[in-house]
């Protein structure tokens, strides 16, 4: 009688692999497939809805506002422009917006009681005002106080909001190093900044990184709101745009193409990092 063929499986090993539903959308292709359905169906039924109102598409006028031939070569147009001042204000608020973080982060696992009482408070006043509040409360309210201009209340603004939720995510990986790691430290005679700078926030970062991206995606797509108080970024330069030519469609269309742009190039250069940091781990 030949031998019955070894199906034994290391434990746990039927639990690691995925569900057949879950491989098949977590392929490639299929991911692709799927976004092409769906922007062809958000383009089929934005084009029917415009014909059956009548619209006259330009789309031949839009190239004019994102770059220009000079006979200096090629000049950016005013999208590109606004692109500039969102991608700044994006940055400047997101460096600030992380250092306030990292405070509000250590002061909660300070243990010390005032400590976490004002970091609980900051955190669930931030979280319960919806960010256009917050906006004009930076801009009409504590502008005139302390002299605000547009764009520093937008920065501000932007910055104290997702504080907030990046001090969850710092505090989210420094927990999530092992707790070997303080006591070793310890037993050298490290201390607590030491401990801090050399041995958790190194290690933290493979941790934060994935949130992070999504919270930088988010911050750039958020700053859009700036222009209702007329900051020249992108959002607002679509708007005098359309007003001025009436191109509704086509200029909004190319609004989100170019955050989409935006924020999946900062998707797939930060992957490119995990994956090297992992390697290198």
């Amino acid at each position: 009688m030949s031998a019955a063929p070894d199906t034994h499986q290391p434990r746990g090993a039927a639990l690691r692999q995925p569900p057949a539903i879950q491989r098949f959308f977590g392929s490639t292709i299929v991911s692709v497939l799927i976004y092409a359905a769906v922007m062809a169906a958000i383009i089929y039924g934005s084009f029917t809805g415009a014909q059956n109102m009548g619209y006259n598409w330009q789309w031949h006028r839009v190239p004019q506002f994102l770059w220009t031939f000079t006979d200096d070569g090629i000049e950016m147009g005013e999208m590109f422009y606004g692109l500039g001042v969102t991608i700044q204000l994006s940055l400047t608020a997101f460096a600030l917006a992380t250092a306030i973080g990292l405070l509000i982060a250590l002061l909660r696992l300070s243990g010390l009681v005032v400590g976490s009482a004002v970091a609980i408070a900051f955190l669930e006043f931030i979280r319960n005002i919806p960010l256009l509040v917050l906006l004009y409360l930076f801009y009409y309210v504590l502008g005139p106080i302390f002299g605000l201009d547009r764009y520093t209340a937008s920065v501000l603004t932007l910055a104290v909001f997702h504080s907030a939720l990046i001090s969850e995510i710092l505090r989210a990986g420094i927990n999530a190093v092992a707790v070997g790691q303080w006591e070793a430290a310890k037993s050298i005679g490290m201390t607590t900044g030491q401990t801090y700078r050399y041995i958790i926030l190194p290690q933290s970062v493979r941790f934060m990184l994935p949130p992070m991206t999504g919270e930088v995606v988010h911050l750039i797509k958020s700053s859009a709101i700036v222009s209702v108080i007329a900051v020249a970024e992108l959002t607002t330069i679509g708007r005098n745009i359309i007003s001025d030519t009436f191109m509704s469609f086509e200029i909004w269309f190319t609004v989100a193409l170019v955050y989409m742009a935006v924020t999946l190039i900062l998707s797939v250069g930060v992957s490119f990092l995990e994956k090297r940091y992992a390697v290198d781990q």
